[in-house]
């Protein structure tokens, strides 16, 4: 299954307890780039979330935030964060100096910032917690995991459309290589016999098939096009995968950008030049487009 690496889920809803928020998005990365955020007073369930997030995704650029307010206190301790509330009062008081603003700075006023308060908890209820936030995160990664995939379907169809295109203007390349070599016999054939003639030398055949033989090799692009019908199929075999593929796509892509550049560099027929271009644009198109799978 294909997957973009684009993707939003959210999951919202309460416990007896809490009111839970999870909220999960991704954008394009080379590598797998998590960023936790959570409530401070649940900091500690940091790393159990992202253990969760790695069995789903293994590569793009991951925020995640779960959100937990405590509706009901059933166990633990509440704890006055005062490093955090000396550095948050400050600031509230450079606000005001700064902006010439009324001073309502009050107790009741910077409790509103849960954050000051640390909330303790016992192992057994560190675990109570984070079966209470684990239906949400599995709720939002459900949305997100079907967000990917639905965004991976029609990636598939765009690059399979693209891919199918490349393929004829392939064999196209083919076609005129072939024309390009009998038309350039003609040519050197007409040249030399007119020379000759104009000289009364009789005409060396076997010359200009030597001659005709030598320029065939040099634009012959016969491998090229085989190389290039390999990496079509298995271009069709990565898609099929249920792996992640977006570096393996990748490189592929390389593979037959090196092939077409080749096929480019031999030929001097304008026909086949116009179609090298139009090769290399598309996958240039294709290759923008492997960015956004995981």
């Amino acid at each position: 299954m294909i997957r973009s690496m684009t993707a939003y889920g959210r999951a919202v809803g309460s416990t007896q307890t809490k009111n839970i928020t999870v909220e999960i998005k991704s954008v394009n990365s080379r590598y797998f780039d998590p960023q936790i955020k959570i409530s401070r007073s649940f900091s500690y369930l940091e790393e159990k979330v992202k253990n969760y997030i790695q069995n789903y995704i293994s590569r793009g650029k991951v925020d995640v935030w779960v959100g937990v307010e405590v509706t009901e206190n059933l166990g633990g301790d509440i704890k006055l964060d005062k490093a955090y509330a000396e550095t948050y009062i400050k600031a509230l008081r450079e606000l005001r100096d700064e902006f010439d603003l009324h001073d309502d700075i009050s107790v009741m006023r910077v409790a509103q910032n849960k954050d000051i308060f640390v909330f303790t908890t016992s192992e057994e209820d560190a675990d109570a917690a984070w079966n209470e936030i684990l239906p949400f995160l599995e709720q939002a990664m459900n949305v997100f995991m079907r967000a990917r995939e639905s965004e991976g379907e029609k990636l598939i169809a765009d690059l399979l459309k693209k891919k199918a295109h490349i393929a004829e203007l392939a064999e196209e390349v083919g076609k005129q290589s072939a024309n390009a070599t009998a038309g350039y016999r003609d040519k050197l054939e007409a040249r030399i016999r007119s020379f000759l003639e104009d000289h009364t030398i009789s005409i060396d055949e076997s010359r200009i098939l030597t001659e005709c033989a030598i320029f065939a090799d040099k634009i012959a692009v016969d491998e090229e096009l085989v190389r290039l019908s390999s990496h079509f199929a298995a271009f069709d075999d990565i898609l099929k995968s249920d792996e992640p593929v977006g570096k393996r796509l990748d490189f592929l892509i390389q593979e037959m950008n090196r092939e077409t550049n080749t096929i480019g560099s031999k030929c001097s027929d304008s026909k086949i030049a116009h179609i090298v271009v139009e090769m290399k644009n598309e996958l240039e198109k294709i290759r923008e487009q492997v960015q956004n799978i995981e």
